[in-house]
């Protein structure tokens, strides 16, 4: 694991776009997963000008959508689907085919689940697998207590990831459920991908990633992760010891 902290917001979703950037840039077919939500943005925005001004070419690439709240998909406003398309999808040319998101609303996830897992199967592994980091340590839906060793899952959500989950809607939505990759996937992936930002997030970081590995926190497994990068501006790096 190697963590980079960065003075801004700006300039640490720069150094993560960069990152992936060099990835696609080595291998065009790059098969890549990215995290809805306020976080991924910034990291979104520079993707999006490197590809306008011909910096690299994503066209070639496979994506995949990291979560969703169980019962929504693309039409739902707020959803991690309708985040993902309305952040980043919608401004690129990039063929249907080469983007799969869960289905949430499926009769039987199960069924999602092995749809997700097979298509890394076909198209993997993952080269890279960006993660944010909530505030209870998640990363995607694998909620404290989940198996480090499951792959795509659903399971229901834990209270703080349900009142935080509020914020993405217009009005009080009923959250009980995710549909998520799971930490398995994050450990095979070539490079796994933390980012993180604000001092809200600070005290979570440090727990994540200077205090004992433990499913109960499921962002410590990036401790195992030698291949791994985490990217944090000044608030989110800010009660670490140190970092390199």
């Amino acid at each position: 694991m190697k963590i980079l902290a960065y003075k801004t917001y700006d300039e640490m979703s720069a150094a993560a776009a960069a990152c992936t950037v060099e990835q696609v840039r080595q291998k065009p077919g790059s098969l890549l997963c990215f995290p809805s939500g306020d976080s991924p943005v910034g990291v979104f925005n520079s993707l999006i000008n490197y590809a306008n001004t011909g910096k690299v070419d994503l066209s070639q690439c496979y994506f995949i959508g990291l979560d969703e709240w169980v019962g929504m998909g693309r039409n739902d406003e707020g959803s991690c689907t309708w985040s993902l398309y309305e952040s980043f999808f919608n401004k690129l040319d990039i063929a249907a085919d080469h983007i799969r998101f869960f289905d949430a609303r499926a009769a039987n996830l199960d069924d999602s689940c092995k749809a997700i897992d097979d298509f890394i199967r076909e198209k993997g592994p993952l080269d890279i697998m960006m993660v944010g980091i909530g505030m209870n340590g998640h990363i995607g839906l694998n909620e404290p207590g989940t198996d480090f060793n499951l792959y795509s899952h659903h399971a229901p959500l834990a209270p703080m990831t349900m009142s935080v989950g509020q914020k993405y809607f217009k009005q009080q939505t009923l959250l009980t459920e995710g549909i998520t990759l799971g930490l398995k996937h994050l450990r095979e992936a070539k490079t796994p991908i933390l980012i993180a930002s604000g001092s809200k997030k600070a005290g979570i970081v440090k727990q994540a990633l200077e205090g004992p590995v433990t499913n109960q926190l499921p962002a410590s497994i990036f401790q195992t992760l030698d291949s791994a990068f985490v990217f944090l501006d000044e608030g989110a790096a800010s009660e670490l010891n140190h970092f390199s």
